[in-house]
């Protein structure tokens, strides 16, 4: 049982807040069609714990963990029943040559240890329990780099709130009773144009990122650009930060000259990176856009519901207590930009319990 701001007990949540780890496996499923592959889809869900804990006591002190989120689609296959508040398909952005796609993507497993191999065992094991019932459609290894800097060479995360405050931003609440204990992540793989970004002097590449490159200290409002990435995706609600948790990894191919990052944010509501998503595509205001984006572009784009373990565990159940029968549902259809993102305001300053300051 995990405890609120209050003190009051809920649903254990999933291992999201685990420490950051030095390396990273991103595998993002579709289903395949038909009853059985849902059945087994859900057996895999009740039984990944104990996965977790066979495979992690290879390495006590190695901080193996997944988590697992499920896309609309799979919440309407898998589950059935009104989805979580805030769960819908990825909203797809662009503006001139700017592109953030949604792409396919049913289950999303993040592994995550000190040890690489501990990550390839568990991710071995989760695709030979679903062989068969799912097509992979994203594979990413994700290493952590020097003083967890991102392959661009500035430092990544450094904003993630801790403690209480990183429960309060990520923890789903009383705001939506049913989905307790949850949360919600957003992930999107960035290929980083190496050479166009190397080009650029340091004291660009600065104003770029809103950082210094060598000490990871924010640049003063005075002579940081509005269109900095960090200006950029600072959220306010009612004067206060909204905060996310974000566990970036950096990835890469040298041979195929492919260079990443694996962004990766959680967070009670995915409002705030959808705001985040829009002003760095689309721009504050409108043509203000993320510079970042002249180097990087997104190739991926899925945003996911993370039950609680609770709530994960019970998938697990006898299939015939599910409430889809694995009927296919209506097809979705294309997803509206929130309106009140768009506004600038997020309807989140209700949370019960939970705390934006820094």
């Amino acid at each position: 049982m995990s405890t609120d701001a209050a003190g009051a007990a809920g649903p254990e949540p999933q291992a999201v807040l685990s420490p950051l780890t030095g390396a990273a496996i991103f595998l993002v499923v579709v289903i395949n069609p038909g009853a059985d592959n849902a059945g087994t889809a859900r057996g895999l869900c009740g039984d990944l714990a104990g996965l977790v804990r066979a495979v992690g006591f290879r390495g006590t002190d190695d901080y193996l963990t997944c988590v697992t989120g499920l896309s609309a689609g799979a919440w309407d296959r898998l589950i059935g029943g009104p989805r979580p508040a805030g769960l819908h398909p990825f909203i797809e952005l662009r503006s001139g040559p700017r592109h953030a796609p949604a792409t396919p993507g049913d289950l999303l497993f993040h592994i995550r240890s000190a040890r690489m191999d501990l990550c390839f065992e568990l991710a071995t094991q989760i695709m030979a329990r679903l062989s068969g019932a799912v097509t992979v459609v994203d594979e990413v290894h994700g290493f952590r780099y020097f003083e967890h800097r991102d392959l661009l060479g500035f430092v990544d995360g450094t904003e993630n709130p801790a403690g209480q405050l990183a429960f309060d931003s990520v923890i789903i609440g009383d705001e939506d009773p049913a989905s307790a204990g949850g949360s919600y992540v957003i992930v999107q793989k960035y290929l980083h144009d190496m050479d166009k970004w190397n080009a650029q002097p340091v004291e660009q590449q600065e104003g770029v990122i809103g950082r210094t490159k060598l000490a990871d200290i924010e640049l003063d409002d005075s002579v940081k650009p509005a269109y900095a990435h960090n200006a950029l995706t600072t959220i306010t609600d009612n004067g206060r930060e909204v905060k996310i948790v974000r566990d970036n990894m950096p990835f890469g191919a040298v041979g195929t000259d492919e260079y990443g990052t694996y962004f990766i944010g959680y967070a009670r509501s995915p409002a705030p990176i959808e705001l985040m998503l829009r002003n760095m595509f689309i721009g504050l205001p409108e043509g203000n856009y993320d510079r970042l984006l002249d180097v990087s572009r997104a190739v991926t784009g899925g945003l996911f519901f993370v039950p609680s373990a609770d709530m994960l565990e019970s998938m697990g159940d006898d299939d015939d207590d599910a409430q889809s029968g694995d009927q296919v549902a209506d097809p979705e259809p294309p997803a509206a930009e929130p309106t009140a993102a768009a506004a600038g305001s997020l309807n989140i300053g209700s949370l019960r319990g939970a705390s934006h300051d820094e």
